[in-house]
């Protein structure tokens, strides 16, 4: 008896721990001809990012929407160029976002403050991967693309003052 229980709950914990993984597609029907990142700095102080770029062969199929990368998600642009499927992804590291927070004596006015998103990112991939998220019908596919070069910082140039 026993033992039919501890099978019971390895079962149960071993069933669990597949429920929420993400997998990747092991061989997907793209390559990757290139895959490469960069930090930027702008010309204002304080304004800075990170843009990933990939070109990618026989992908005029699929459609991409989203890109994970370094702790980070967001939403990519897709086009062709010169016979392959270019995207990119553009990460703002700026220290200049507005934050809409409210200090105040009175706690109850402190209510209106938005709370922080914590989600944890859900992949544990290396500083030079990232993962592609593309929507086949209702499934949700996740391709993992590995060593992506880095590339020198590009400053852009301040606006002139006249």
């Amino acid at each position: 008896m026993k033992i039919i229980k501890i099978l019971f709950i390895l079962t149960l914990l071993f069933g669990f721990s597949q429920c929420g993984s993400n997998t990747f597609v092991k061989n997907p029907s793209f390559k990757v001809e290139k895959a490469f990142y960069n930090h930027w700095v702008g010309g204002q102080p304080g304004v800075r990012g990170t843009k990933v770029e990939m070109h990618l062969k026989d992908a005029s199929e699929i459609n991409f929407d989203a890109l994970y990368f370094q702790g980070k998600v967001t939403k990519v642009e897709v086009s062709m160029k010169d016979g392959f499927v270019q995207v990119i992804g553009h990460f703002s590291t700026s220290k200049t976002q507005k934050r809409d927070v409210i200090l105040d004596l009175d706690a109850t006015k402190e209510l209106e403050n938005k709370v922080p998103n914590l989600e944890k990112f859900p992949f544990e991939i290396k500083e030079n991967e990232a993962v592609l998220r593309c929507k086949k019908g209702v499934k949700t596919l996740y391709f993992k693309i590995e060593n992506i070069s880095k590339v020198a910082l590009m400053p852009f140039p301040s606006v002139n003052k006249r």
